[in-house]
């Protein structure tokens, strides 16, 4: 029973590899190259350090190993800037990201919103209140202010921090958002997470009857963990 559950998890994670290969292939045609470039520069590198040193064959086995991680690095820098390279530009792609950060963050998308599709997405963790926004930066600027003045009323304690996302001066781009939310210190405990969330529910109950802007919100997209 036990090898029958480890083959379908091998199995299992071959499927994924390839299936996120082929996505990564849509969005970087030269992936493929550039892998295999590395994974054989890599093994050559070190198999010639081992022939200098005379230990060909310890040198050839740790050149695999390093090749290997070198190629598995690589991919998933390349996979990961293809995702967000997909998710850019669609409405509540700034949720799918807070959505796949880890655990200990809990997201409410769609906190606040315009007819526009300019949203505010709320993440709570140890690291305070995190307002993400996206679409017009000027219109969002308002929304963020509002959402603060809001849940002001109820967690007067609690730091909040604030995001735009896009490329312009101040704004960050989806792929750092993860980074900024890790990076943020912790100074929340369980128990105060828990209860700050709670409050923020019930005051999410008041935006059941915003008007929800038009387009796919991609909830359920998985994104490659950071590094």
């Amino acid at each position: 029973m036990a090898r029958k559950e480890t083959s379908e998890n091998t199995s299992g994670r071959l499927k994924q590899i390839v299936q996120t290969y082929k996505m990564t292939r849509r969005v970087d045609s030269k992936v493929g190259l550039v892998v295999a470039a590395v994974g054989i520069v890599t093994f050559g590198v070190i198999l010639a350090l081992g022939f200098l040193i005379n230990h060909p064959i310890y040198a050839g086995i740790l050149g695999f190993l390093l090749a290997f991680l070198a190629m598995a690095i690589i991919f998933g820098r390349r996979a990961e800037a293809a995702a967000f390279g997909q998710l850019e530009g669609q409405p509540g792609a700034a949720a799918a990201v807070l959505e796949n950060v880890g655990k200990g963050w809990s997201v409410t998308p769609a906190v606040a919103m315009t007819r526009n599709q300019d949203v505010v997405h709320r993440a709570v963790g140890k690291g305070g209140i995190v307002l993400v926004g996206e679409g017009n930066p000027n219109r969002v600027k308002g929304l963020l202010a509002a959402e603060k003045k809001r849940m002001a009323r109820i967690v007067l304690d609690v730091p909040v921090t604030d995001i735009i996302i896009g490329t312009g001066e101040g704004e960050v781009s989806l792929k750092k958002v993860r980074t900024i939310l890790l990076k943020l210190p912790r100074v929340l405990p369980g128990p105060k997470v828990t209860e700050v969330n709670d409050r923020l529910r019930a005051l999410g109950d008041l935006m059941k009857n915003m008007p929800v802007p038009k387009g796919p919100m991609p909830k359920g997209m998985r994104m490659p963990k950071g590094r």
